[in-house]
C-alpha cells in the first residue's frame, strides 16, 4: 500500500514445484514488515509462505503502521484518511500479541486477520478483529488493545526498525534480506510453487547488488486472491 530486509546469502537452493526445501541447504532468513489491513502486503505474506516451502528460508514477521506512517500528512484524500483510522485496530493487536505471548503468536493472528478482511470481506471492526484472537485461541481481551495506546511505544518500535531501512517515500510491504530492505514485492496474484521460489531467488539478487534501489511499473490489476 504505497504512502499509503534479509540476511547476507548469495546461495539459494533449487527445488521442484511443491517440493520441500533440499536438506543441509543454506538456511536464509528474511524479516517481513506488514499492515494487516494491506491487501498488497497480504499477497506478499501469501507468497513468502510459498517460498518457505520450496526454499530454505525462515521468515521473521513484524508490523509498521500505515496509520502512523500517515499521521502528520495533511493532504491525504479523505477517503484514504478514513481507511487508517481503521488501520490503529489490528495492529495494535498484532503488537499486543506478539508482547505479551511471542513472535510465534504474530504470523496465525495476521493470517487469522487477513483471511478476514482481504478474503471474507468482513467488516473491519471489533467483532472481526475478536473473532480472529478467538480462532488463534488468544485471551479474548486481547481486543482491547485495539483501542488503547499501551502498546504504541512497541507498535512504533517495530515500525521503524523496517521503515528506517528502506525510506518514507514508501508503504508495506517491507522485506528485508542481506541487510538490505526494499518495498515489495507487489503482485497479484502470489505466485506458488516453484515460480515463488524464483522469484526469491531474484530478490536475493538484487539484494546482493551494490547501488540497486529500484524496480517499478504501474499497477495494472487488484489484488487477486486465491
Amino acid at each position: 500500500m504505497p504512502g499509503s530486509h534479509m540476511p547476507d546469502s548469495s546461495v539459494t537452493a533449487t527445488a521442484t514445484a511443491g517440493a520441500a526445501p533440499a536438506s543441509g541447504a543454506s538456511q536464509q532468513t528474511a524479516d517481513f514488515w506488514f499492515d494487516p489491513l494491506c491487501p498488497w502486503a497480504w499477497m506478499a505474506s501469501r507468497w513468502m509462505l510459498e517460498v518457505e516451502k520450496v526454499r530454505p528460508v525462515t521468515t521473521s514477521w513484524h508490523v509498521m503502521s500505515l496509520a502512523y506512517l500517515n499521521a502528520d500528512k495533511p493532504d491525504l484524500p479523505e477517503e484514504y484518511r478514513e481507511a487508517l483510522a481503521q488501520a490503529w485496530g489490528p495492529v495494535r493487536v498484532c503488537v499486543a500479541a506478539e508482547q505479551l505471548y511471542g513472535p510465534e503468536v504474530v504470523l496465525p493472528l495476521y493470517t487469522a486477520l487477513g483471511n478476514r478482511f482481504h478474503l471474507e470481506k468482513a467488516p473491519k471492526d471489533l467483532d472481526t478483529i475478536a473473532s480472529a484472537i478467538e480462532e488463534v485461541g488468544l485471551p479474548a481481551n486481547l481486543v482491547d488493545a485495539a483501542t488503547s495506546t499501551d502498546y504504541d511505544v512497541a507498535l512504533k518500535a517495530s515500525h521503524h526498525d523496517g521503515m528506517d531501512q528502506v525510506g518514507y517515500e514508501v508503504g508495506t510491504p517491507v522485506i528485508s534480506v542481506a541487510g538490505v530492505a526494499f518495498f515489495g514485492p507487489v503482485m497479484s496474484p502470489a505466485p506458488k510453487g516453484e515460480a515463488a521460489g524464483r522469484l526469491w531467488d531474484g530478490v536475493v539478487l538484487v539484494a546482493s547488488t551494490d547501488g540497486f534501489f529500484e524496480l517499478k511499473r504501474t499497477r495494472t490489476r487488484d489484488p487477486i486472491f486465491d
